[in-house]
């Protein structure tokens, strides 16, 4: 169990994050959907994690999207490096009716993020664009190398949650057991 507490003027967070757990989710951050979307990332990448988030929302959401992806990505960072006996790479795609996403990702120690999907509009309260900062957030705080694209869909719901089960999916298999890999790397180290 790795446990972050993280305090600015514009947010406190306190998070435990369990990689290998059951999909258990205790996420309060104020913000429904964003609630919504954890809560998803949790079931399908079978992390509990349990994140309370007291941000600045009324100014907006963006602090307490951005602080929170930033926390995570820390834990991240802690629970899997060095890397070693995992699959390292992951991929998915996932489906939510008529949207589809896809998701690949390396466990490098070396953050990159590619995002192509909703960038624009709002769903319910909630800013589409805050998609890319939350990852962007936890892709460069865990050092992973993300790549996320939208493939099809109308429905912006449909659309953010088949991208937070994207990344859970190929997280979850990236983080998978394998204990033929050793450190799946040719340098020796990640």
């Amino acid at each position: 169990m790795i446990s972050k507490k993280r305090t600015t003027k514009e947010t406190d967070i306190s998070l435990e994050l369990e990689i290998y757990g059951s999909g258990k989710a205790e996420i309060s951050t104020g913000i429904g959907f964003f609630d919504h979307m954890l809560t998803a990332l949790c079931k399908h990448s079978l992390m509990d994690i349990k994140l309370v988030c007291k941000g600045d929302l009324e100014v907006d959401f963006h602090h307490s999207v951005e602080d929170c992806g930033i926390v995570l990505g820390e834990a991240i960072k802690e629970a899997i490096y060095p890397i070693q006996n995992v699959e390292r790479y992951g991929d998915s795609v996932v489906v939510m009716d008529e949207a589809a996403t896809s998701c690949a990702l390396d466990l490098s120690n070396r953050a990159f993020l590619v995002y192509e999907g909703l960038k624009t509009g709002k769903i319910g309260e909630f800013d589409a664009e805050l998609i890319a900062e939350f990852f962007r957030a936890l892709a460069f705080n865990a050092g992973i190398t993300l790549h996320l694209i939208n493939l099809r869909g109308e429905n912006a719901h449909h659309i953010a949650e088949a991208t937070f089960k994207a990344f859970a999916v190929a997280f979850r298999r990236a983080v998978a057991k394998n204990p033929r890999t050793g450190t799946p790397s040719t340098k020796g180290v990640l």
